[in-house]
């Protein structure tokens, strides 16, 4: 499956109920062939607004460390979530959301084939834990 395939199909996943209320896929930005990948649990407003992970307070404070330690989206990092829809007032994706959506993030994964992998909170730790990814570079 190739990047547009892929982003593509997640774009018109009906697999749970966050694709009603969503206003942007929350697809994943950065390097595509990153050796850095971070995760997170799922977007929240600003992120839904702009249809890009991680540009809202948290967003600002993640691209600051980064920074300090040599690291921009731009050029070496490629950043996504566990879900790829806003879950309703920055709740924690509900477990069937997070297994309706982890194929996409398997799909990101593959295609990236990162050498380390960030997860940013319990949520994506948790999901990635319980997938038990295997991953060769």
């Amino acid at each position: 499956m190739t990047w547009e395939e892929l982003e593509r199909d997640c774009r018109t996943c009906r697999k749970c109920g966050l694709c009603e209320k969503r206003t942007n896929l929350v697809f994943g930005d950065g390097v595509k062939t990153a050796e850095i990948m971070l995760i997170g649990e799922g977007p929240g407003e600003q992120e839904d607004l702009s249809g890009l992970p991680f540009v809202g307070a948290a967003g600002k404070l993640l691209d600051d460390m980064l920074k300090i330690i040599g690291l921009d989206r731009r050029k070496n990092v490629y950043i996504t979530n566990i879900v790829k829809c806003r879950p309703p007032k920055n709740r924690d994706p509900f477990r069937e959301e997070q297994e309706a959506c982890i194929g996409w993030l398997r799909e990101q994964i593959a295609l990236v084939r990162p050498r380390i992998i960030v997860c940013l909170g319990r949520i994506a730790a948790g999901a990635l834990i319980k997938e038990n990814f295997k991953i060769t570079r």
